[in-house]
């Protein structure tokens, strides 16, 4: 860990949370936090995860990375 005020620390968690704003939570109104909160577990699990490529694991998603790089 950094000292408080590198911008490294977060870099990834900061992305990650610009992705679901961006992607997800921006597009439409929300009637409640449960609402949300069910779309967000769903976006996370049901697409981030499982088919979203990422440029920081060679363009795999984070399912197909650990898959593939899980060690025995």
């Amino acid at each position: 860990m950094g000292r408080k005020g590198q911008w490294w620390d977060n870099a990834v968690a900061e992305s990650f949370f610009a992705i679901i704003k961006t992607e997800l939570i921006d597009r439409r109104s929300w009637p409640t936090r449960v609402a949300v909160h069910k779309a967000i577990f769903g976006y996370i699990e049901g697409w981030y995860n499982t088919r979203r490529l990422h440029s920081s694991l060679g363009y795999l998603s984070p399912s197909t990375h650990e898959a593939t790089h899980r060690v025995a």
